[in-house]
């Protein structure tokens, strides 16, 4: 996918924890020791450690992962297998990341999610040989669906989403169910509270797991838990984190990472950072 940037600075995961956990500027100042003035700075893109390690604990964040951050020091590290091509397009002032994952032996593909454009993504099908078999959309959010309907009449595949979304045409599913595509496995588990049917889908037998998040998790941060901050974190705890650390985590905005590299620097999971809040 190239050198993509990361999907939030560390403003941007002080806002989601704030707002997340309800917290105001005054109460957040009083309970980091610091005047209003220095967390407006703060907040203002006016990074400093000792500031980064004050707000860490009222915010519940890593404050190591979240100094790693704030002073560019942590960026993932390249990754590519086999079966696996990852696009990125302009969506309004973004970009999001679509993914095309198929088995080598049979060229059974599926799509999943759209980004803004699948020119990309349909080039590369026909490149390769494939035969798309499914999409899978991680939420209905416009940005991961903004091309569906090209999608599907070019490939004539049949278009799936979590039953707790809702989008015209496409067909709802349970989590925990199981899809087969060749000699691959894909399961579906909820990881729902920045979107209200988000669904992971973990993609088996390929060199690597892979795991396909959408805006549940983020390399170094996840997405704002517009449905709820508390849920988008339990549901990734669960159903993210606890899957083998070499697991490919490929998500919607940002580069990809592993399940290893967010346990040591994602901010949000502080609990696999020794020492990490102070």
């Amino acid at each position: 996918m190239g050198a993509i940037p990361l999907e939030d600075n560390y403003t941007d995961v002080v806002g989601k924890a704030q707002r997340g956990l309800s917290l105001s500027d005054a109460e957040l100042a009083r309970q980091a020791g610091l005047s209003p003035g220095e967390l407006s700075r703060f907040k203002g893109g006016g990074f400093d450690p000792v500031t980064a390690r004050k707000v860490a604990g009222p915010l519940q964040l890593g404050a190591q992962a979240l100094l790693e951050l704030g002073e560019a020091l942590w960026y993932p590290e390249p990754l590519q297998v086999e079966g696996l091509a990852a696009f990125n397009t302009s969506y309004r002032d973004m970009t999001v990341n679509s993914f095309l994952v198929f088995d080598p032996k049979t060229l059974q593909a599926a799509a999943f999610d759209t980004g803004s454009t699948v020119a990309g993504m349909l080039a590369s099908v026909k490149e390769r040989q494939l035969t798309v078999a499914y999409i899978f959309l991680t939420h209905s959010h416009s940005d991961h669906v903004a091309d569906l309907q090209r999608l599907e009449q070019a490939t004539g595949a049949t278009a799936y989403i979590g039953e707790k979304e809702q989008l015209h045409g496409a067909k709802t599913f349970a989590a925990g169910q199981v899809f087969r595509l060749g000699g691959l496995k894909i399961e579906t588990r909820q990881t729902s509270g920045h979107a209200r049917g988000g669904i992971t889908y973990v993609v088996s037998g390929l060199a690597r797991r892979l795991a396909i998040v959408g805006d549940a998790l983020f390399a170094a941060s996840m997405g704002g838990g517009a449905v709820s901050f508390e849920e988008a974190l339990r549901t990734n705890r669960k159903e993210i984190f606890s899957l083998p650390d070499d697991t490919i985590v490929c998500p919607g905005h940002g580069p990809m990472t592993t399940v290893s590299e967010q346990k040591k620097h994602n901010p949000f999971y502080p609990e696999f950072q020794h020492g990490s809040i102070q």
